[in-house]
């Protein structure tokens, strides 16, 4: 069936019905609910001036198959636009609301204000608090971090949420202290305390541990020494861990394998383990070895394919991999080199950076979005803190049990409508 449907679609000529951009998009939705085993989500991060209007965005994200969207803040305009979709959402709270999150009236405040006011018509299904504080470098944010998590989730539990909605925060995998060999993975001593208590933390609630974790940036740091097949999924060879016996022919399977033999070493090895952020930059300055769209088409089309392989790693085989993956859009407006604004799978106007299957031939409009704040997020007014972005880094969920528990009837009735569109523009 899914190879028939397949073969039905391609030969379509879309020139005709070029002004109707959201037509094709939903050809290609309909064609992914036959053909992929698994879903996706992603980041969509807004730290940019040109980016379209949220409205604008909807079938985009549906366009390719996601169900999954990670905010680095709580913009209303987006959580507005994405009501009774059905899009699972992230929702974010920036490193800078950390200190007043301590305050158990402020954090009551901010979620009724940026989750409980969309509920139940915008799926919020996680707050992630903070991003990458512990290898920031500073103790204030750090001594916060913690506080802030427990003040947001007894703030849910208040409200009888949190069933609904988990809360967690993401680490960088400079978190490690030994990443090699993945069996040898372990926390850095200065923060080993602290992770401990935020295991904890997760282990009570049941919410996730994330890890962002960059084979790009292991290869730019080294590229004489750090073969690009293995980080691009690609190597013949790749490596096995002599104490284990694993073999690795990937370095990101790799990366995940250390962040667990971290957990376990700690007494948490039942806390879920999610790959928070990962991703490829199509472009670069001069010493940003391998910044290239196609070792980005190459990188993130290889971790699409392993986890529609459901394989897990080496050390979690039969573990289905939640992977987050940078990003949606090219963002013009973040800080640093120039890979940092290149990330995204699309441009601005909806059409993609580089071929990964998409068909989008982009957006019905292109109006910008409101205001940037210095740290990335839209200004918003008349609310608590509603949280800006400040991550370098993205999302792109893929769940692979998700897309086998969508209703075949959902399936078929959308290709019901799809045909039926199809005729009254023929005649």
């Amino acid at each position: 069936m899914a190879i028939f449907i397949l073969s039905f679609f391609v030969p379509i000529d879309f020139t005709p019905f070029h002004r109707f951009s959201t037509l094709s998009l939903l050809f290609f939705s309909a064609s992914l609910f036959f053909t992929a085993a698994f879903s996706l989500g992603i980041n969509y991060g807004q730290i940019a001036s040109n980016l379209p209007h949220p409205e604008a965005v909807v079938p985009l994200v549906k366009s390719i198959g996601a169900t999954h969207v990670k905010l680095y803040d709580a913009d209303p305009r987006v959580l507005k636009a994405f009501a009774n979709t059905g899009v699972e959402f992230i929702v974010g709270l920036g490193n800078e609301y950390l200190g007043r999150m301590r305050d158990p009236k402020q954090a009551a405040s901010w979620v009724k204000t940026n989750v409980q006011t969309y509920l139940p018509a915008t799926n919020i299904t996680c707050i992630a608090v903070g991003n990458e504080v512990l290898t920031l470098n500073d103790s204030t944010l750090s001594s916060n971090l913690l506080p802030a998590m427990e003040s947001i989730h007894s703030a849910l539990v208040s409200l009888n949420l949190d069933k609904q909605v988990m809360v967690t925060t993401a680490h960088n995998l400079a978190v490690l202290e030994v990443s090699y060999p993945p069996s040898a993975g372990a926390f850095r001593r200065d923060l080993t305390q602290k992770l401990s208590c935020i295991l904890d933390f997760h282990s009570k609630v049941g919410s996730p541990f994330l890890i962002n974790a960059y084979p790009y940036f292991a290869y730019k740091a080294n590229p004489k020494q750090v073969s690009l097949d293995f980080v691009l999924f690609e190597s013949d060879s790749g490596m096995v861990d002599q104490a284990s016996g694993l073999h690795y022919d990937n370095m990101f399977c790799a990366q995940i394998d250390a962040a667990y033999s971290a957990v376990e070493k700690l007494g948490y090895k039942n806390v879920c383990l999610q790959i928070s952020e990962t991703g490829w930059p199509s472009k670069g300055d001069p010493d940003e070895a391998g910044a290239t769209p196609e070792n980005a088409r190459k990188y993130n089309g290889n971790l699409i394919k392993l986890i529609s392989e459901k394989k897990g790693t080496p050390m979690r085989p039969n573990q289905d991999l939640n992977i987050y993956v940078f990003a949606l859009f090219n963002e013009n407006q973040k800080p640093g080199p120039t890979s940092e604004r290149n990330f995204g799978l699309f441009k601005p106007d909806g059409t993609p950076v580089y071929n990964l299957g998409f068909n989008s031939t982009g957006l019905l409009s292109t109006n910008t979005t409101g205001s940037v704040s210095s740290s990335g997020g839209t200004t918003l007014s008349g609310s608590s803190p509603a949280v800006t972005g400040s991550s370098s880094n993205g999302y792109l969920s893929i769940t692979a049990d998700d897309a086998e528990r969508l209703p075949i009837e959902r399936a078929l009735f959308l290709l019901s409508l799809i045909v039926s569109a199809i005729l009254s523009f023929q005649l």
